[in-house]
């Protein structure tokens, strides 16, 4: 299996970068588009890579519904698009009410894709699962939310999700901004897939500070004995450095193709 980087907060090289998340999938054939950040950076650096996505992918997961990993969307058509019913609900920053959902609504997205919304893992292709909607069951990640609904009430991003792969029965966990809780996703894929060895996670951390959740995080990972851990977009630079003294990780950026 090769994971691509397509959008990256950092910049790889000649390929460029935007706030937001888009990866390649790419397993026994088959091609998946994992987010596709928020402008058409993923399809420009696709292009410089020598991947046709318009005529290679047949299916796209978005992760949840926030403009940095599905405005990119509108640059798709003709596919298959698999997400949470919720992503569509308008949401907002609690600090000023700005806007952070998507730039479209259910109905503009049916025009364009084949979707499939659910709230339970779904089987993309042989051994590779969308999650759905993660159960939210430790004491210490999705505790607090810095975003609203219209009513004012708070947004937890019920819709966040991620994927899991099953390889020589080790799993591969791929996240793009665990709203959820990455532990809480790592416990779920465990249990939707049956496996129990984490062998690598990759994606969005969602994690901002030097604090019990980033702590608590990293003993999670040890706990698990995960060989490859690579946080990236969301993961802000007070927890990176924690995970790179404890496991020496090197920084996600564009361009970039992790082999598993």
């Amino acid at each position: 299996m090769k994971i691509t980087i397509l959008t990256e907060n950092l910049a790889g090289g000649t390929y460029l970068a935007e706030h937001g998340l888009s990866y390649l999938i790419e397993i026994d054939g088959e091609c998946i588009l994992f987010d596709t950040g928020h402008s058409d950076v993923f399809l420009q650096n696709a292009n410089k890579l020598g991947v046709d996505i318009q005529n290679s992918v047949t299916q796209v997961v978005l992760s949840h519904g926030h403009w940095d990993h599905g405005n990119g969307l509108k640059h798709l058509s003709n596919k298959t698009l698999i997400t949470h019913p919720q992503v569509f609900i308008p949401r907002f920053r609690k600090s000023d009410h700005s806007p952070v959902g998507l730039a479209f609504s259910e109905d503009e997205i049916k025009n364009q894709f084949q979707l499939i919304e659910t709230t339970q893992p779904y089987e993309l292709v042989k051994n590779v699962f969308f999650l759905g909607e993660i159960p939210r069951l430790n004491d210490f990640e999705s505790q607090t939310t810095p975003f609203e609904l219209a009513s004012g009430d708070y947004d937890f991003v019920n819709d966040d999700s991620a994927l899991v792969v099953v390889q020589n029965n080790e799993l591969i966990v791929i996240t793009a901004c665990s709203h959820s809780g990455i532990c809480n996703i790592c416990e779920y894929a465990k249990k939707v897939t049956g496996q129990d060895k984490i062998r690598a996670v990759i994606g969005g951390f969602h994690l901002k500070f030097q604090n019990k959740q980033t702590e608590q995080t990293i003993e999670y990972f040890k706990k698990n004995k995960v060989e490859t851990i690579l946080p990236s977009h969301c993961t802000d630079l007070p927890a990176l450095a924690l995970f790179y003294q404890q496991f020496k990780i090197q920084q996600v950026k564009t361009g970039m193709t992790f082999e598993f």
